[in-house]
Formats: C-alpha cells, structure tokens, sequence
C-alpha cells in the first residue's frame, strides 16, 4: 500500500495524553491516540470479532477491547493478547501547523 493522502482531521490540541478520538479515513474508522505526547493512528476494528476497540480500557500503550478482551499496541497495531490473533492496522499520523493529519491508503 501507497500512502496517497493526508487528511486534516482535528486540532493538535484536541487531545491530551492519554485521550483518543476516532475519525473517519477514506471510510475507515481510524482511533488516533496521543500517548507522552505523541499521536498514534489504529483501524478502530477488533480483528477478532470486527468490533470497534477504542471504547477500551487504555493500558500503557495497549488498548484493551471492551468485548473480549483482546489487546493491541496502539504505537504497532501489534496483537499482545488472545482471542485476536491478527494485527490491527496503523496509519501515519503527523502534526502540521498544530493539525492531526493522517495518512489515507492509497
């Protein structure tokens, strides 16, 4: 996949550490999570049921799915914890002129 696209998709200042917000990309829900104040972007998708994940409890840099369970590395999209078996996938995000943008696939 090809980064095509930045999206503008909220103020920088929207966020604290250890906020998160989900925004529509290219029709995928993406979670953005600012973590030691950086911004991390994750399909908002368990990849063991296809529910949403980022209503969960935030634990360190892994989100826990309000369902089952499953925890994912926000900062890798990395599965840590049954019953997920696959990876979460991570979009690029960046900060220009104190706006998050985040990368659509292309």
């Amino acid at each position: 996949m090809s980064v095509s696209d930045w999206i503008d998709v909220a103020a920088e200042s929207a966020l604290a550490d250890g906020e998160h917000l989900v925004v529509d990309v290219d029709g995928y829900d993406v979670a953005i999570f600012k973590l030691n104040g950086q911004f991390y972007a994750i399909e908002d998708v368990c990849t063991h049921d296809g529910a949403e994940i980022a209503s969960g409890e935030l634990d360190g840099d892994e989100i826990v799915c309000p369902r089952h369970g499953a925890r994912f590395c926000v900062k890798t999209g990395q599965v840590k914890c049954a019953p997920a078996y696959e990876d979460v996938a991570t979009f690029p995000v960046r900060v220009v002129d104190g706006r998050l943008q985040v990368a659509a696939h292309g």
